[in-house]
């Protein structure tokens, strides 16, 4: 994705769900190590499965277009009776186990129970059975006199899901995020207080990895906001806390990895000192690079980058959307200061993505540094329309199309995006609408 020509970003868009349902929220969005899939969930404990159209000559504008490949109702609402909570059914994260075989593999969670799931393609049915009829009863075996080879015969493509495992009662807090280990015999969950490893052919048990709950919960200073594994080296992995800290643990060094290998955290500038000081210095996303050398973090205001070998501070920090400096009171007010907003790497690791509000999402090209705003919305996007850089003004001379801070709506947000893992296509979730764009440059060489 480059930005010499911001403008040259074609919307290639998928909406979906466009009435206004609670439970068809989009929470969470990923795409699959090749890119062909993107899985996305919904509140509404729904998973839905999109696949890439294949190439084809006749239509060549339809390349790169995501059309529903299965839906199926991942996660029901549960009662803990022993607690007297309602779990919901909402899908807190979705992530791909890499695909060994035809089949596909997913997991995906709620806030407390964690499921593997197994998705197939029929397009062949058995028939000729010698002791079952077509509606597959058992025949009278004396009126079997003679045998048969079973052959199969085409049918229409069907897409089986069907759960494989079901990893529960791991966790006492809320489950914020899952990895898949680069060994593809593992995966971790982390809740507030604790991280717990498991093997994905294993269900009733897990193997706590991290645990910083305190003797009193009324010495609690901080929570676990988001971890994920390395991804090339095994025994790595890192998670982040409401204190804006980074914690890199070796599973080599100790079973119990409460003593971390690195803490990468930012001294505090004295002179920004606020009552939100702390909210806002909350982490709510680390994606390792693909390379593995650096990290990406998302905070309230900004997205950071660190480098594996420099603990002190991050290499780079951009600001996402510094103009709501002045306005913290009043989101505070609103709880809006309390978003979580996802953070994401292109396939070369050199542009980061992030949301924001009003339906906008911000890139950054590490290279240039060069930065844009565009907006995700039906109002101003049509299919394969070319979406326009936006600005938010701040006081002062505004432009035509520049957008006042004041009028800004905070109840659009952007708070899950993914990117294709090789190509510039994005993936946006709006509240309930999910947008896939595609660099025009890209599309055109197709």
């Amino acid at each position: 994705m480059t930005f010499t020509s911001p403008q040259k970003i074609v919307l290639r868009v998928l909406y979906l769900k466009t009435n206004k349902n609670w439970s068809d929220i989009i929470s969470t969005v990923e795409f699959n190590h090749t890119g062909e899939l993107l899985a996305t969930g919904d509140k509404g404990g729904r998973v839905v499965i999109f696949q890439r159209e294949p190439e084809s000559k006749n239509e060549p504008y339809n390349q790169g277009e995501y059309n529903v490949y299965s839906t199926f109702q991942s996660h029901e609402p549960e009662f803990d009776y022993l607690k007297s909570l309602e779990i919901e059914e909402k899908i807190n994260k979705i992530k791909w186990l890499p695909q060994q075989n035809a089949a596909h593999s997913l997991l995906s969670t709620n806030d407390k129970t964690i499921k593997l799931w197994k998705v197939t393609e029929r397009d062949k049915r058995p028939e000729g059975y010698n002791l079952k009829d077509e509606e597959g009863k058992l025949k009278d075996l004396s009126t079997v006199t003679s045998l048969q080879v079973p052959v199969l015969k085409p049918m229409d493509l069907m897409v089986e899901v069907t759960p494989r495992r079901i990893f529960a009662n791991g966790h006492t807090y809320h489950v914020n995020s899952i990895s898949v280990n680069s060994d593809c015999e593992t995966y971790m969950s982390a809740d507030d207080l604790r991280i717990n490893l498991w093997h994905l052919a294993i269900t009733d048990r897990s193997f706590n990895i991290v645990d910083i709950k305190p003797a009193n919960m009324e010495d609690l200073t901080e929570v676990i906001t988001a971890s994920e594994f390395h991804p090339h080296h095994c025994n790595l992995f890192v998670y982040s806390s409401s204190k804006g800290s980074l914690r890199l643990c070796d599973m080599r060094a100790s079973a119990l990895c409460d003593k971390h290998s690195k803490l990468f955290e930012e001294p505090e500038d004295p002179s920004n000192r606020s009552f939100f000081s702390e909210i806002i210095s909350s982490v709510s996303d680390v994606k390792f690079s693909h390379s593995g050398r650096y990290m990406l973090t998302r905070d309230y205001l900004t997205v950071k980058v660190w480098d594996l070998n420099m603990e002190t501070k991050p290499i780079e920090t951009y600001q996402v959307h510094d103009y709501l400096r002045s306005k913290l009171c009043s989101l505070y007010e609103n709880d809006c200061i309390f978003d979580k907003f996802e953070c994401a790497w292109n396939g070369s690791d050199s542009v980061i993505m992030t949301g924001a509000y009003n339906n906008f999402f911000r890139m950054f090209d590490r290279n240039t540094k060069r930065d844009v705003t565009l907006e995700a919305s039906r109002e101003s996007s049509k299919p394969r329309a070319i979406l326009k850089p936006r600005r938010v003004c701040v006081g002062g001379k505004r432009r035509k199309d520049d957008i006042s801070v004041d009028s800004l709506d905070f109840t659009k947000k952007i708070l899950h995006t993914a990117w294709h893992p090789t190509e510039n296509i994005i993936a946006i979730a709006a509240t309930n609408n999910l947008y896939i764009f595609q660099d025009k440059v890209n599309s055109e060489m197709h």
